[in-house]
């Protein structure tokens, strides 16, 4: 069986055209730092402090671009209660009634009435790789890890284009809770059961 190369995804915010010449300035253009595994994504240079409404700050956290239609900020959970944020599990993009932050740049403020969110674990197959395996895109699968503490992760969605790269997107509480690391490996479980 193929494996599902696995990426562990920190804090981080995707900004709008509008919000970034806001935090940083007229006209300002996002600065490729590194790529990341999906085509066209890279973290950039530049990271802002995100304050929650309870006036408690995360410091330093990265953009990550290319600019997108809607501003939003992804936390972990851990993040969320350490920090005092209302942070729903959401699919990126999907910030309707999502948590509210103040974006503080260099250069300005932003208030983000609604965009923080903690991501839901997801995986990115591409159309090959989705037949490899026998998904549809808004299929929802579970993966089972190795390692010092393995396990079964559920409630993993896919995610299908031709735009993307095979990589399954878990958050540093994840990570943490079952010691792994950005590089590690899953195995796609369609279904299991629980013997008592």
């Amino acid at each position: 069986m193929k494996k599902i190369p696995i990426g562990i995804s920190g804090r981080h915010a995707h900004l709008t055209q509008q919000h970034l010449e806001t935090l940083f300035g007229k006209d300002h253009a996002l600065t490729p730092l590194k790529p990341l595994s999906q085509p066209g994504q890279y973290a950039a240079e530049e990271k802002i402090d995100v304050e929650s409404p309870q006036g408690k700050t995360l410091s330093g956290v990265r953009i990550l671009g290319p600019v997108r239609p809607d501003s939003q900020v992804e936390i972990s959970r851990s993040d969320a209660l350490r920090y005092k944020f209302e942070a729903p599990v959401r699919s990126s993009g999907d910030v309707k009634g999502s948590g509210s932050a103040t974006l503080i740049g260099p250069k300005g403020r932003v208030e983000l009435k609604e965009g923080v969110i903690i991501a839901d674990r997801h995986i990115h197959f591409s159309e090959e790789d989705a037949k490899t395996f026998g998904v549809k895109d808004k299929d929802i699968v579970s993966i089972e890890v190795k390692g010092i503490k393995p396990g079964i992760l559920g409630q993993v969605l896919c995610r299908v284009s031709p735009k993307y790269r095979l990589d399954c997107h878990l958050d540093t509480d994840d990570g943490s809770a079952f010691m792994l690391s950005t590089g590690d490996e899953a195995v796609l479980v369609k279904s299991y059961t629980i013997e008592e």
